[in-house]
C-alpha cells in the first residue's frame, strides 16, 4: 500500500497474505492478452533463481541486460536501446506488451513515457522499507481511471489509461 514492491533483499513474502486458492486476481485472463513481455534481468533472475521457473515462456520475452547473451527459445536477453525496443515491438501487430518488472524497467519505461496503461495491484499491508515501485525524477503523466476492482482479500487492482497530450 505505501509503494514498495519488495521488502529489503527483495523479500516477497507479503504477497502471501493475498493468496487464496482458486484465486488469480484476474491474472489468466490479462495474461492471455499479451504475446510479449519486458523485464528486468535482476526480476529474471530472481523468479528463475527461487525455482518458479520462467513462466512465460509460450511469448516472447525480452529479458533486458546489459550483457550479450544468445536467445534460448523465447527468451530474447536483449542489451540495445530500450525506447527503440519498445517503438518497433509497437509498430509490429498482435497483443499488448506486457512489462513483468522489475522497479528500474518500470521507470525507464515512465521516464519515457513508453507506457500505454498501468494495472496496479494494492496490497493491504504498510511494508515500510524496501524497493518501491516508482522512483523520484520521472515526468509528470496524468491518468485516467479505467476501472478498480475489490476482492475479498483485501487487494485492490486500479487500471489506468495514460491520458496523451
Amino acid at each position: 500500500m505505501d509503494g514498495y514492491i519488495a521488502q529489503p533483499n527483495d523479500n516477497l513474502d507479503f504477497l502471501n497474505i493475498v493468496q487464496r486458492e482458486g484465486e488469480d486476481y484476474g491474472y489468466g485472463e490479462f495474461i492471455a492478452s499479451v504475446d510479449t513481455v519486458i523485464l528486468g534481468r535482476k526480476t529474471y533472475d530472481w523468479v528463475v533463481g527461487h525455482g518458479y521457473g520462467f513462466p512465460h515462456t509460450d511469448k516472447e520475452s525480452y529479458i533486458i541486460t546489459r550483457q550479450s547473451k544468445p536467445r534460448e527459445d523465447n527468451l530474447i536477453f536483449y542489451n540495445g536501446d530500450l525506447r527503440k525496443l519498445v517503438f518497433d515491438l509497437k509498430s509490429k501487430s498482435g497483443k499488448n506488451i506486457f512489462c513483468d518488472g522489475g522497479a528500474e524497467i518500470v521507470n525507464l519505461l515512465l521516464r519515457d513515457k513508453l507506457f500505454d496503461e498501468l494495472i496496479i495491484s494494492i496490497i493491504p499491508i504498510l511494508v515500510g522499507d524496501g524497493v518501491k515501485l516508482f522512483k523520484d525524477v520521472r515526468p509528470e503523466q496524468e491518468l485516467e481511471l479505467v476501472s478498480v476492482k475489490k476482492f475479498d482479500s483485501g487487494l485492490v487492482q486500479l487500471h489506468y489509461r495514460i491520458k496523451t497530450v
